[in-house]
């Protein structure tokens, strides 16, 4: 079986609003920066590869000009957001067990230059697709099809787990038979 892992909130935490909550005690600043920031336009740009962390800054910055320097700060230290969680404990298992190792993950270069950098975890995966290289984001089929054709895979031989619906919702319809991530225990290993 091939085991397909997309990476935020599947493998590392990706939680912005918990991020920013820990930095500010200021209710409208958190959600000001959480609208006009992580829940962008510019960010699901970023994780097709069509901006990077300077041109995103700026634009930002434009936007909220009142948190500038927090936005600033907040960009710089973007990274920080993404730690390992116990679904990595998993990965050798997984692959132990005979199962080969796929990732596909809406991701901005900067953060996977990051998590290729920092973590060895992802040295375990035979590939996968990262969506800032292919200019192509989940929930679009096309992605979904790459990751099949690039590693030759078939669709029936693959489960997907990803924390998002439409991602999943997206996947069955190409065949890959899907789990809505919650927590590790949805691997099954």
């Amino acid at each position: 079986m091939n085991y397909i892992f997309d990476i935020g909130n599947v493998l590392v935490t990706y939680e912005p609003r918990k991020f920013l909550e820990e930095r500010f005690s200021d209710k409208t600043a958190v959600e000001l920066i959480m609208q006009n920031v992580y829940l962008s336009d510019e960010w699901q740009i970023a994780d097709e590869g069509k901006l990077n962390r300077a041109e995103m800054t700026k634009i930002f910055c434009d936007r909220l000009p009142q948190y500038k320097d927090e936005v600033v700060n907040l960009m710089k230290n973007v990274t920080d957001m993404f730690i390992p969680i116990e679904t990595v404990e998993l990965l050798p298992k997984i692959k132990s067990a005979g199962h080969t190792l796929y990732y596909l993950s809406n991701i901005a270069f900067d953060i996977r230059d990051h998590l290729v950098a920092k973590y060895d975890f992802l040295n375990l995966f035979e590939g996968g697709v990262f969506s800032c290289d292919e200019r192509i984001i989940k929930p679009n089929p096309e992605i979904y099809r790459l990751l099949l054709k690039k590693y030759n895979l078939n669709a029936s031989d693959c489960i997907f787990f990803d924390d998002i619906e439409r991602n999943i919702v997206a996947a069955e319809k190409e065949g890959i038979k899907s789990v809505l991530f919650t927590t590790a225990d949805c691997v099954g290993f």
